[in-house]
């Protein structure tokens, strides 16, 4: 090999070096992006688990009153019925 041809590889691998360098901080930003992207989508679904669980929380007190109210009724019923046997 003589120096010409040397430094042409030399220059070469340089530019190669630049590539990879750029390649690599272009990797970085798409993981760095891909990880907010993902720390939001987290925060989003943490906060719609939490909606959920409230809603559920209402709707079972909902439904509690309600069988409540039912029992309610249907202990009327029962003292009415016994009190009108003919009704």
């Amino acid at each position: 090999m003589d120096v010409l041809e040397m430094q042409r590889r030399i220059q070469e691998l340089e530019e190669k070096v630049e590539q990879l360098r750029l390649s690599r901080r272009v990797l970085m930003n798409l993981i760095e992006r891909m990880e907010r992207e993902k720390s939001a989508f987290l925060a989003r679904l943490e906060r719609e688990n939490k909606r959920l669980h409230r809603a559920n929380y209402r709707y079972a007190r909902s439904l509690l009153r309600k069988n409540i109210q039912i029992l309610e009724l249907e202990s009327r019923l029962k003292d009415y019925m016994s009190r009108h046997p003919g009704s």
